[in-house]
């Protein structure tokens, strides 16, 4: 987990921007959750995503089993 917050910042210091959009950096969690933590990328990605229906849930779920 600490390596994986490390990169984020590490990623978003590179940008060398004072401000950065809140989806930048859930795009970024979503990406180091999935190497660490299907199950974990999962729930985040569940609620981030704001998933309106099912289908959309098994999508993810079918895309991360591959």
């Amino acid at each position: 987990v600490d390596g994986a917050v490390e990169r984020i910042e590490e990623k978003l210091l590179n940008l060398g921007l004072r401000e950065v959009l809140s989806t930048r950096i859930g795009e970024l969690v979503m990406y180091e959750l999935k190497k660490l933590d299907k199950v974990a990328y999962v729930r985040f990605a569940s609620v981030y995503r704001s998933f309106e229906d099912i289908d959309d849930f098994r999508t993810l779920v079918d895309e991360v089993g591959r």
